[in-house]
């Protein structure tokens, strides 16, 4: 049988498969059908970001990490970055029923979150995960490179494998001077940059952005406005996470007050 024979047999082959059986082959997330296919890639992902935000079914967004996912202490009392991006889908975007799940558990690692995955993730069925981690993987080789690079891909996977859809943060800068033992920290940042690169997953670049603002002599003194201690976001720090992810996923508005723009309520 040449090609032509084998295409045309193919084509009718399908004619014969009933409609349901034909639609059952189309991919859901979570039991909800999503707009159209699209392979696994960055820009594919941000546009399926897109038509979820666009659609009427209320989405599901998991966050983990460690402390700083978490927003533990240093924020005092400020919000931490989760909750910045819930007040822009929630509110800013008018998508009241959506839920933003923050899991993050100071002190943590990928070997941590590995293991409580059925708990910290997969329970919730989540449209989307975002994960930041790293910061406690490199201190004192709690979990050497090697094994780093394997967890971050096997969560990744993970991720993927429920039709979520990842989201890759680098962790921030450290002042390195005052933590040593987390000397090799922008080692472990190339690892998930390359992750991303190579599995095509969404990447929110703090450390690249924070490094960046460090060349900037009119910008931002980084580890005095930006940091609570050696290596925790204050505030501040939080905000900055907050709009470059909004940045990354193409929700950013310069006029919205989680963005940065001015909010003020009139006369009061």
């Amino acid at each position: 049988m040449n090609s032509l024979s084998r295409r045309r047999f193919f084509i009718k082959s399908l004619c014969l498969i009933p409609l349901p059986t034909l639609l059952s082959f189309i991919p859901k997330f979570n039991g909800r059908e999503t707009g159209s296919f699209f392979l696994n890639s960055e820009e594919n992902d941000k546009e399926k970001i897109a038509l979820l935000l666009k659609g009427k079914n209320s989405l599901i967004w998991v966050f983990t990490g460690d402390s700083i996912t978490h927003g533990a202490k240093h924020t005092h009392g400020y919000r931490s970055y989760p909750e910045i991006f819930s007040e822009r889908i929630r509110w800013e975007l008018g998508r009241v029923r959506d839920l933003i799940i923050n899991t993050g558990i100071s002190g943590n690692t990928s070997r941590n979150i590995l293991a409580d995955f059925d708990w910290r993730v997969s329970q919730f069925k989540p449209d989307v995960v975002s994960i930041m981690i790293g910061t406690n993987d490199c201190a004192k080789g709690r979990v050497p490179l090697d094994a780093f690079e394997k967890n971050m891909i096997s969560l990744v996977k993970k991720f993927r494998g429920f039709g979520a859809i990842p989201i890759l943060h680098t962790p921030n800068p450290i002042i390195q001077a005052l933590d040593p033992s987390r000397a090799s920290l922008e080692k472990y940042v190339k690892v998930i940059k390359n992750i991303a690169e190579k599995e095509q997953v969404i990447l929110v670049d703090n450390y690249g952005h924070w490094c960046e603002e460090f060349q900037n002599p009119n910008g931002v003194k980084v580890y005095k406005e930006w940091l609570n201690d050696p290596l925790h976001p204050d505030g501040d720090g939080h905000s900055e996470i907050a709009r470059l992810m909004f940045k990354s996923l193409g929700i950013f508005d310069p006029e919205a007050p989680t963005c940065g723009g001015v909010y003020y309520e009139g006369e009061h």
